[in-house]
């Protein structure tokens, strides 16, 4: 390729008539082709909307700061303002809800609905990052769909779980820790083995017998006072079932030993500390009509 020549930028292209630039590549004359009216006019029309945008509203950064605009204009104050007429709308409705016993909400079509709607607005702000866009939960977080509770799954029961938490520092919280029987050498690897064998055999599910019949007794010593002679559990304790086949960190051999062996304990945030009273009952509510107890 050869180096662009300048010819004469006044010079016509002898088959398009229209005037050159004077810049030639390899025998291409570059016209000299204005642009469009309309696109020039409307480049000049942006400039001139952005310098009025800078002066009007909010746009450059300062070191304290920013530029105001004469405007003042502001979103964050724009969604105060809904945020703060939606909760004046709401709040006749959340102070009637809070003055209604639980139970009692049902009876009023219009106060249950509002609760329900309002519960589930507040459940996937708060609650469905560990339990679930609808509630299912996942391997250490409790499903909230079925009737399995390890603690009281009732209206006031699930109310409480909600207002103090599980295994928090809140002076009111739940509170039971299963021991970590493997990791603090509570029991020997092989005691572990045939407590977990016991386990599955309350649960009607395949286990070695003989092992089994050596871990009855480790049970009866050391996870009878929780979940009782049977197996069946206790909700005052937040001890789960050991019969229906529910796990809350796997139902597998290896998952139920691990869980002997880690003895691991979740935690429930607090949710008092981020929800008015009228939204914890709201939020009730909405759980419990997921799955809840009696």
């Amino acid at each position: 390729m050869t180096k662009p020549t300048s010819n004469d930028a006044q010079a016509k292209d002898t088959v398009s008539e229209v005037e050159t630039t004077g810049h030639n590549w390899d025998g291409i004359t570059e016209l000299n082709n204005p642009l469009p009216r309309w696109w020039v006019l409307t480049f000049y029309g942006t400039i001139i909307w952005a310098i009025g945008y800078c002066i009007l509203m909010p746009a450059w950064p300062t070191i304290t700061g920013h530029t105001k605009g004469l405007l003042g204009a502001s979103d964050r104050h724009d969604v105060g303002v809904a945020v703060r007429a939606l909760e004046a709308s709401r709040a006749p409705m959340l102070t009637k809800l809070h003055a209604t016993p639980l139970q009692n909400v049902a009876a009023d079509k219009e106060l249950s609905q509002f609760a329900q709607e309002a519960g589930r607005v507040i459940f996937a702000q708060n609650c469905s990052t560990c339990h679930g866009a609808g509630g299912q939960g996942a391997k250490g977080y409790p499903s909230l769909v079925d009737d399995v509770w390890l603690w009281d799954g009732s209206l006031q029961g699930i109310r409480t779980t909600l207002e103090y938490g599980i295994r928090t520092d809140h002076p009111n919280t739940r509170f039971n820790q299963m021991p970590a029987y493997g990791r603090d050498k509570l029991l020997e690897p092989a005691q572990i083995r045939d407590v977990t064998n016991y386990v599955l055999s309350l649960a009607s599910m395949p286990s070695d017998q003989a092992a089994a019949a050596r871990g009855a007794a480790i049970y009866t010593t050391n996870c009878v006072a929780c979940h009782g002679p049977d197996g069946k559990g206790d909700m005052t304790l937040g001890a789960p079932n050991l019969t229906d086949k529910e796990w809350l960190y796997g139902g597998t051999p290896v998952e139920i030993e691990q869980q002997i062996y880690l003895g691991r304990g979740g935690v429930m945030p607090t949710m008092s500390q981020r929800l008015d009273p009228a939204s914890l009952d709201a939020v009730t509510i909405y759980v419990h009509s997921l799955g809840g107890g009696t």
